[in-house]
């Protein structure tokens, strides 16, 4: 059995950004460690306790005010973390987080229901670190036609040399589905390579949204500047401008040499996006839409 290793935490001092994000800005990918919820040994890796305080003072600081919690692979499919996370902000301010979970195939419906009323509104399959996460791609299709009533989709991670591979998968689903971290395509490769063009085709079909999150993870160096990011971002935007969301990838697991403070992620956004109306379509009118929400200033 191979080691599993202790990743790093998070930067524990956010700054304030450049620039001031739109007002109802949404962090569409985090992640919550607490202490006593159960680790999968199935996990490829340990995460540092990253709780709900730290993330609710980080979003504090970057002028970010709702929230979309995405199960990591350490829990499997014991979802208690991020759903008693959802609940806990929704409790105090109603409509502030939404959920994308892990699930096994023998989930019901009544399960299910439970699940979307609670704020839940996808799934997502995790085929880069597998963790606890069962379900196989044979069985995306009957995963797509149980989730397809409550209008929820699968979110994908998977390694970026899969993205030529993957395609008929994608082009056969019956639901939407979304992508984060740049589908893993590397920075140092280019706008021109395959997977990067594979990934633009998807965008431009129409049924996939991309999270422009986890600059550090596909770029050449894990600290700013992301300046070999800003090409495929741009790119990203200009294929699909309804359809492109961004998330701090906070409390950025299964990292090992560095970790940025999350205001530099803002500022790499700000630098790459200089519209104040595409800031906002990215920041706030699509995610809201994608998950959900309410429209800021208006209680659900």
């Amino acid at each position: 059995m191979s080691e599993i290793r202790d990743c790093l935490p998070p930067d524990r001092n956010p700054r304030q950004p450049g620039f001031a994000l739109p007002k109802g800005s949404i962090d569409t990918h985090v992640h919550v460690f607490e202490p006593g919820y159960a680790l999968s040994p199935g996990r490829g890796y340990n995460p540092p306790f990253s709780t709900l305080a730290d993330l609710t003072h980080l979003h504090a600081t970057l002028g970010i005010e709702r929230v979309v919690f995405t199960q990591p692979s350490v829990y499997g499919t014991d979802n208690s973390a991020i759903l008693d996370a959802m609940a806990a902000l929704n409790g105090q301010t109603p409509d502030r987080a939404r959920a994308v979970v892990a699930l096994a195939m023998d989930v019901g419906e009544e399960k299910l229901a439970a699940l979307d009323a609670s704020g839940v509104r996808g799934v997502r399959l995790n085929f880069d670190n597998k963790g606890g996460m069962p379900i196989a791609t044979a069985q995306i299709p009957d995963l797509a036609a149980r989730i397809r009533p409550f209008g929820w989709h699968i979110e994908f991670l998977f390694p970026g040399k899969d993205m030529v591979e993957l395609m008929p998968v994608f082009a056969a689903l019956a639901v939407p589905m979304s992508i984060a971290h740049f589908a893993y395509q590397p920075a140092t490769a280019g706008v021109a390579a395959a997977g990067f063009r594979a990934l633009i085709e998807l965008a431009r079909r129409g049924n996939t949204w991309i999270k422009i999150s986890g600059a550090n993870r596909v770029a050449a160096t894990d600290l700013p500047p992301y300046d070999d990011v800003k090409p495929m971002a741009r790119a990203l935007i200009e294929a699909a401008p309804e359809r492109i969301m961004w998330g701090s990838d906070w409390p950025h697991p299964n990292k090992y040499v560095a970790n940025p403070n999350d205001a530099d992620l803002v500022d790499a956004f700000g630098d790459w996006v200089g519209d104040d109306r595409m800031r906002r379509k990215i920041m706030v009118d699509t995610p809201a839409a994608f998950y959900s929400f309410a429209a800021p200033g208006v209680r659900p």
